[in-house]
């Protein structure tokens, strides 16, 4: 980080007047957006190339609609980008939310050095994921009706949705704006965020509990569509939980790839405590899983499920419910037990596939399964999921490698002047 201390020059008077900020702070954000590093490395030229050919299939989705560049039909309305960029997406965006509430509600401080980066996490996931909606409406521009009141839709699970990603994504926001604060160096703003961030805490906290449980009210209205393997009345109820072991087990992902890409970002207290933060992640995700078990066995016995299990889907089922619940579940016991958080993060790769395959179990694979002509997703689909999670990586990198998520940025040293104003005084950062 720059020193500004002499950037912005105090008037005659000793203050520093809002032009002179204003200046500042845009030479200073300019000069943050120039590269840090190596241009040419092996991450930014194959994600870099997926991005640009993404943008133009994205270009030629809007230019010449759906059919140019998918496989949906009025059959398949549906497919990969609702299935994995909304439906899964945001479930893996559910470590906000639970952490946030553990972390300020509950109190538990031993995970507040990776609050911060976690937030991040899961307010970029509702802006990429979710913004990638607008890919697969066919009239995108239609997307703020339910906001500005020209089609409210009252009786639609899709208009509360709609209205708790967008709040949701502005908590997020308020709850991360202390971290931009502190990265430009405005102490009375922060002051005022971190006010606010309490408030937004609760309210974000509580529209997450609906919104992860109302993407699986969605499927309630499909039940002659949605296998009997997986359609349940429970199907909200085990959105939400899923939700819970879902951004559990990626924040532990991520704490795999940020230890080693961002090392040096990393304070001494995350470091020391990550052995210790990550079991604890396990024993919140194992805790999860088995109330997920639970609901599970109450749909099988419930909806009698077990007259479908020597079939095709039925052989796939249990695919999904050995390989990717039950024995992630066993796998973190045991990792709690021997106190091994290696094994605890090969575990939650092990439980974000088995979320992956779940939730496009429920919104893809098993979506009118009976049907002769099924839905597969074009190459160019597939493309553009993988143009927006590389987006989604180098603004996330581009974050981490200029805000102080990690850590404090700078010190701030508070003056009065003879008219008692308050002049900031900037200082870099000790090395």
């Amino acid at each position: 980080m720059a020193n500004r201390s002499d950037a912005a020059p105090a008037s005659a008077e000793g203050t520093v007047t809002f032009r002179e900020v204003a200046r500042e702070t845009i030479r200073f954000v300019l000069s943050e957006m120039k590269p840090k590093g190596k241009m040419l490395t092996p991450f930014n030229v194959i994600t870099g190339g997926i991005i640009l050919s993404g943008l133009v299939m994205i270009a030629i989705r809007f230019a010449y609609g759906l059919g140019a560049v998918s496989n949906l039909s009025q059959n398949y309305p549906w497919g990969i980008w609702i299935g994995f960029d909304v439906v899964t997406g945001v479930a893996f965006a559910g470590g906000a939310y639970v952490l946030c509430f553990v972390v300020h509600i509950l109190k538990v401080k031993k995970y507040e050095p990776i609050i911060r980066v976690t937030v991040l996490n899961g307010f970029l996931a509702y802006v990429f994921y979710a913004g990638a909606l607008l890919l697969d409406l066919g009239r995108p521009w239609n997307v703020i009706n339910p906001i500005i009141g020209n089609s409210f839709g009252l009786s639609s699970v899709l208009f509360l949705v709609a209205w708790h990603f967008l709040l949701y994504m502005i908590c997020e926001f308020l709850e991360f704006s202390p971290v931009v604060a502190e990265w430009l160096n405005w102490p009375r703003a922060r002051r005022i965020l971190e006010g606010l961030s309490t408030g937004a805490v609760i309210f974000g906290i509580t529209l997450s509990t609906l919104h992860q449980s109302g993407l699986g009210a969605l499927f309630l209205l499909a039940p002659s569509k949605i296998h009997p393997l997986w359609y349940s009345g429970n199907i909200p109820v085990m959105f939400f939980v899923s939700s819970i072991f879902a951004g559990l087990s990626m924040v532990m992902i991520e704490s795999f790839f940020t230890q080693k890409a961002f090392k040096d970002r990393i304070g001494h207290e995350l470091h020391a405590a990550h052995d210790s933060i990550l079991l604890g992640l396990g024993k919140g995700a194992v805790g999860a899983l088995f109330a997920y078990i639970f609901l599970k066995l109450v749909d099988f016995v419930h909806y009698k499920q077990w007259v479908y299990l020597d079939t095709p889907m039925g052989y796939w089922y249990l695919f999904e419910i050995v390989g990717f619940v039950l024995l992630p579940t066993a796998l973190f016991l045991q990792a709690i037990r021997q106190r091994n958080p290696k094994l605890v993060q090969f575990t939650a790769f092990l439980t974000a596939v088995g979320v992956i395959l779940n939730r496009l179990n429920v919104s893809v694979i098993a979506f009118k399964w009976y049907e002769a002509v099924r839905y597969y997703p074009s190459f160019m689909e597939i493309w553009v999921t993988l143009a927006i999670i590389s987006m989604e990586l180098w603004v996330f990198r581009w974050v981490i490698n200029r805000m102080p998520v990690f850590g404090v940025a700078h010190e701030v040293v508070e003056e009065k002047t003879a008219e008692d104003l308050e002049v900031v005084t900037w200082k870099a950062p000790a090395l």
